[in-house]
């Protein structure tokens, strides 16, 4: 019977992750890989055929852990039915754009190394060189976050973001693109992040869409 093989992917990730945090998505090759989790080059390719399904695998995975708790924030709100013209539930939705904002620092403070990744984007991970279905699986991701921002534009703007064509490029802006800026700024500093990161995410992203909230009648 074949011994099963000692290094799953998961390991092999771990150390991809440890070597572009440390020098850039370059630095991750098959036989760095291997020599950063003390496996044999033969572990490596047993789990990915080649470095461009590596990278891509490296991406996914970190994507997709942040991805996840990121909308886990919109569930209680928006569910997977939205009308977005009840105004009655615009406080929760206010609540849900600050949860949402905080848990971008939030995450990136316990995940540091993977928040590292994230300061890169696909193509810097080879997403030219990837396959059909990596790059399936990464418009899939995109497209879940992307819906969820409208759905919270739409909700935010009484249900008709087409009277503020600006409605999503303002969530946009303040639930991902300021978020990740704070981080980016100390991480790239190679500095912890401080106390009030989330604290300010959440005030950037609040003042940021009040302007959205319509006022009752």
């Amino acid at each position: 019977m074949a011994r099963p093989p000692r290094f799953d992917s998961d390991q092999l990730l771990d150390a991809a992750v440890r070597l572009a945090c440390g020098s850039g998505p370059a630095a991750v090759t098959m036989s760095a890989v291997a020599e950063a989790a003390g496996a044999p080059s033969g572990s490596v390719y047993y789990r990915f055929p080649g470095r461009s399904a590596l990278l891509a695998e490296l991406w996914l995975r970190t994507v997709d852990r942040f991805q996840r708790g990121y909308l886990a924030a919109f569930g209680r709100v928006l569910g997977e039915d939205l009308d977005p013209v009840l105004l009655a539930t615009i406080a929760d939705a206010r609540q849900t754009a600050r949860e949402a904002a905080r848990q971008v620092v939030e995450w990136s403070r316990s995940h540091p190394d993977e928040a590292a990744l994230l300061l890169y984007g696909p193509d810097d991970f080879g997403r030219a060189d990837w396959s059909q279905e990596h790059r399936l699986r990464a418009d899939r991701g995109n497209q879940r976050v992307h819906s969820a921002l409208a759905a919270l534009a739409a909700l935010l703007s009484a249900g008709e973001p087409a009277k503020d064509p600006q409605a999503v490029e303002r969530v946009v802006l303040a639930l991902i693109e300021l978020p990740l800026s704070l981080v980016r700024r100390h991480l790239r500093a190679g500095a912890q992040l401080p106390e009030h990161a989330e604290r300010l995410a959440e005030e950037c992203a609040d003042d940021l869409l009040a302007r959205l909230t319509p006022r009752r009648p």
